[in-house]
């Protein structure tokens, strides 16, 4: 049994995607990061760096946080969705810290100030918007020949849909990538990602 400490965000959201993707039994436990819960002691025991995502395996006792370790752990341990031939196996890792050091930071930093920020500060939000368009069109070149991120459904697509996923939300479009937007209304009809993505409800 897999204890899964999450909320509601692009980053808890590939960890319960994934858990459903691969069939492993899960009981989830809510962290709401608005009061604060991820600083408590006993979730610093389980992610010293206060944040959610974090996994603990009951039955190997091993414990993983950061979304793109939990990714991979949870790939090597149903060995599903991550290929074992080193090619394969690196493009899906590299367009995994494609998402984890770009899409996450980028599109988290453009949610911030065009959203939360108590000051709305134009430059910040013209910088990160940018960016995030530009990234958008990385992911679009990329899947202009291909069904999914590296060809087969990956790892390295449930790290990305979540982020991308929020579009509207960023008061963004996907009308000028149509091989992302085809990307994404693909992966809206998964079973697994709709279940994964209301959580925790």
């Amino acid at each position: 049994m897999i204890d899964l400490y999450t909320f509601t965000t692009p980053n808890g959201r590939k960890a319960s995607v994934m858990l459903e993707e691969v069939g492993l039994p899960y009981n989830v436990h809510k962290i709401d990061i608005t009061k604060g819960e991820q600083f408590t002691p006993e979730f610093i025991a389980i992610n010293p760096n206060s944040k959610i995502p974090a996994i603990v395996d009951r039955e190997t006792n091993i414990t993983v946080f950061e979304s793109g370790a939990i990714l991979i752990y949870l790939a090597e341990k149903t060995g599903k969705l991550l290929p074992t031939d080193q090619k394969n196996r690196f493009q899906v890792l590299e367009w995994l810290m494609f998402q984890m050091g770009g899409v996450g930071p980028m599109f988290g930093q453009l949610n911030h100030f065009k959203k939360f920020a108590p000051e709305k500060i134009p430059y910040a939000i013209e910088r990160y918007e940018k960016e995030t368009l530009r990234l958008y069109s990385v992911l679009d070149q990329q899947l202009a020949d291909k069904e999914f991120i590296c060809g087969d459904y990956s790892i390295a697509d449930i790290a990305t849909y979540p982020w991308v996923a929020i579009y509207e939300f960023q008061g963004l479009t996907l009308d000028n990538h149509p091989n992302l937007k085809r990307w994404v209304e693909a992966m809206q009809q998964r079973p697994a990602v709709q279940k994964g993505m209301k959580v925790p409800s």
